[in-house]
């Protein structure tokens, strides 16, 4: 079991869009940190890269499933259709 320096709401984190990275203050003085790709898998825990501190992001786990779905289905290339007149 993980003891959490604190309790976060997503909505609290900025958000990189060049690294799809959550970033949220930590005491330390570097920030906690999470990725989307991470929030899609389910995870809930952001860390410190330069502490030991952990906090617990609060978010709707299905909105970030629901985009990572989109993304993938978007990227999807259809071969091999002709038209037919």
């Amino acid at each position: 079991m993980s003891v959490y320096h604190d309790e976060i709401e997503i909505e609290d984190f900025e958000y990189d869009e060049s690294d799809e990275t959550y970033y949220y203050p930590c005491p330390c003085g570097d920030r906690f940190q999470i990725t989307k790709e991470e929030l899609a898998a389910g995870e809930e825990v952001a860390t410190c890269p330069s502490c030991s501190l952990i906090v617990k992001v609060i978010y709707d786990i299905e909105k970030f499933k629901l985009e990572n779905e989109e993304v993938v289905l978007g990227s999807i290339r259809v071969e091999g259709l002709k038209e037919t007149a």
